[in-house]
């Protein structure tokens, strides 16, 4: 048992960058199980689909709660604090990282959030192809020999299908890959990728080749906020994630760390966006001397 438990460990590893859990393949090791209850900041996409039952996720500080056929997906830099699985839950896990999404034949619009809406509901035939699919990735991760890694990515780019598919039902599919869209998925990144440099917005729309006015309606339409006002959240949510879950990290310290020059101006503006002050977010600290 615990030789083939190893084979198969050793199947999953040789497709790079996917990774499945379900009923059927958990977690085994207590330590492991403690370990992976834990709040961690995601490095690969996360999705998990109930197929019966009720659990509660929390996602960047926020509880999600899901039931039969809901499904969460979570991005990387994302915070995830998972729950103890409760008995009758029925589930799948995935997760897969950027350069296994890059080998994909095409994009998936629904990973980058563009309706700010992390849970999705399957209906009842997309549910069961899910489940099917999910099943026959997790045989082909654990065969031994290895499965051919371009049979693994075509399940996966069917699953990430359906994923697509419900997420956008009933809200305009014909514009899921359009130029608006595409452009606000590279504002996204842009903000991801300079957003302790805290770039002007005017910066933002020249290396989108956009003008101040265009960014802003395209962010408006799929953010239904501004573009300053959507950098402005990221950055209190980085802040938030910050404070809660890195330690020693002193309110001074991170504001410069975010790209602040001024400490007292952070404090205030992560006070009104957030209504409670940043210091209310660091770990407390047990006092008790136990």
């Amino acid at each position: 048992m615990q030789e083939q438990k190893g084979k198969n460990e050793r199947a999953q590893q040789d497709v790079p960058g996917i990774k499945i859990r379900s009923n059927d393949n958990p977690y085994h090791a207590p330590d492991m199980q403690s370990k992976v209850l834990q709040p961690r900041r995601l490095s690969a996409y996360f999705i998990i689909l109930i197929e019966s039952g009720t659990i509660t996720y929390n996602l960047d500080l926020q509880d999600i709660p899901l039931t039969d056929g809901q499904l969460l997906f979570a991005m990387p830099n994302q915070i995830l604090t998972p729950p103890a699985k409760p008995d009758n839950l029925k589930y799948f896990k995935l997760l897969f990282d950027e350069d296994t999404l890059a080998l994909l034949p095409q994009q998936f619009a629904f990973l980058v959030n563009p309706l700010n809406a992390q849970t999705l509901e399957l209906d009842t035939a997309a549910r069961e192809r899910a489940v099917t699919i999910f099943g026959i990735l997790n045989q082909l991760l654990q065969s031994d020999p290895p499965a051919d890694t371009e049979i693994v990515l075509a399940y996966l780019n069917l699953l990430l299908s359906e994923f697509n598919s419900a997420y956008f039902k009933n809200k305009g599919t014909a514009n899921i890959l359009n130029t608006n869209l595409s452009k606000f998925v590279e504002f996204k990144l842009v903000v991801e990728t300079y957003l302790t440099e805290q770039p002007s917005i005017n910066t933002i729309a020249e290396k989108l080749a956009l003008s101040p006015n265009s960014l802003y309606r395209i962010v408006k339409e799929y953010a239904g906020t501004s573009p300053k006002d959507y950098f402005t959240n990221r950055l209190i949510t980085e802040a938030q994630r910050r404070l809660r879950y890195s330690g020693n990290t002193s309110v001074k310290e991170l504001a410069y760390e975010l790209g602040f020059n001024d400490p007292d101006y952070f404090s205030r503006l992560f006070k009104k966006s957030t209504g409670k002050s940043a210091s209310d977010f660091l770990p407390k600290q047990d006092l008790s001397g136990k």
